[in-house]
């Protein structure tokens, strides 16, 4: 019982982490308003064609790092019935509701991508390495970030799948994957009506 009460406060906590609005805040030290500039979106892309590439790359990194700190923590420190991995991926999961729906800025967040990527990185590195080949290699080709993000999340879970990973592992690979591609869906019907937005080099 005490455990269930750790890890009910950690699933809070995580989700008050994952909420952070870090784009946000990168470029208010700038004096932008990011939520008026391009798409409107806190995430690293956002941030990254508004701001250029350096404050891009820190929004990702500290994006994904809210996913990867609480789910290792809730491995390494709390455990369920079913084992500690649940743990992970029930505070893991919280911290990307967080990102998705931020309560800071009336839930409405980003679109998952960094934050998935940090949680995956906990649950299976060798999943991440094949989902960034798949990403790489679409915008590569195509130019859409986008489609290289839609692309690798669904790539994450077939991977973990292949691996013969423990089955609470896919299936939560499946759910956060499943979020990142429906908060894409503007994305996705650009895609298909050709109005995309392509990345510029």
């Amino acid at each position: 019982m005490e455990q269930f009460g750790y890890l009910s406060i950690g699933i809070i906590v995580s989700y008050l982490v994952g909420a952070i609005p870090f784009g946000l805040f990168l470029a208010k030290i700038k004096g932008i308003d990011i939520l008026n500039q391009g798409s409107g979106n806190i995430g690293a892309t956002n941030v990254g064609r508004v701001l250029g590439a350096k404050y891009g790359l820190a929004v990702f990194v500290l994006d994904a790092l809210k996913g990867a700190l609480p789910a290792k923590a809730g491995m390494l420190y709390l455990d369920t019935p079913l084992g500690p991995e649940i743990a992970g991926i029930l505070m893991g999961a919280s911290a990307i509701f967080g990102h998705l729906f931020p309560i800071y800025l009336k839930f409405k967040g980003g679109k998952g991508v960094a934050t998935a990527l940090g949680i995956f990185l906990v649950l299976s590195p060798k999943a991440v390495f094949f989902a960034l080949i798949v990403f790489i290699l679409t915008v590569t080709i195509t130019r859409y970030i986008s489609l290289g993000s839609v692309l690798a999340a669904l790539s994450a879970p077939l991977v973990i799948l292949l691996l013969n990973h423990p089955q609470p592992i896919f299936l939560a690979t499946l759910f956060i994957a499943a979020l990142v591609i429906w908060r894409h869906n503007s994305n996705i019907r650009r895609l298909l009506d050709g109005t995309e937005n392509r990345f510029k080099a």
